[in-house]
């Protein structure tokens, strides 16, 4: 069993930047691959990217690769999100997810485990 819980969320003017924070509980984390991915207002929910649980990172949007970057931390049971020059569009509710295995499913349903999220709202 995987317990996260996502924090670091906030509002933010465009062009700055935040790190989201995914703490995992349980004893099996660094097992676990872990992705981020979020649901903008009125969308799907959709990937930002990926960690495999030895710290291989796949993104979905090529376009995030300059601003986002994934990293995890298997001491501190914690994965991050470190976002610059963010942007209006990159407004939404920020979910972590876990699954067993070498790497986490970009359709955020087929992962084991999820968290309630965070909100991150980007002003123009």
């Amino acid at each position: 069993q995987v317990r996260l819980v996502e924090s670091g969320g906030g509002l933010v003017q465009g062009g700055g930047s935040l790190r989201l924070t995914c703490t995992a509980s349980g004893r099996t984390f660094s097992r676990h691959a872990l992705g981020w991915f979020r649901q903008p207002p009125g969308k799907e929910i959709e990937f930002v990217g990926g960690i495999g649980w030895n710290g291989g990172v796949t993104y979905d949007v090529d376009s995030l690769k300059g601003r986002f970057t994934i990293s995890r931390d298997n001491a501190k049971n914690t994965m991050y999100l470190q976002m610059n020059n963010l942007k209006p569009d990159d407004t939404a509710v920020y979910y972590c997810a876990a699954r067993a295995g070498a790497i986490v499913r970009p359709n955020y349903y087929d992962n084991d485990y999820w968290g309630l999220g965070t909100q991150v709202t980007v002003s123009s």
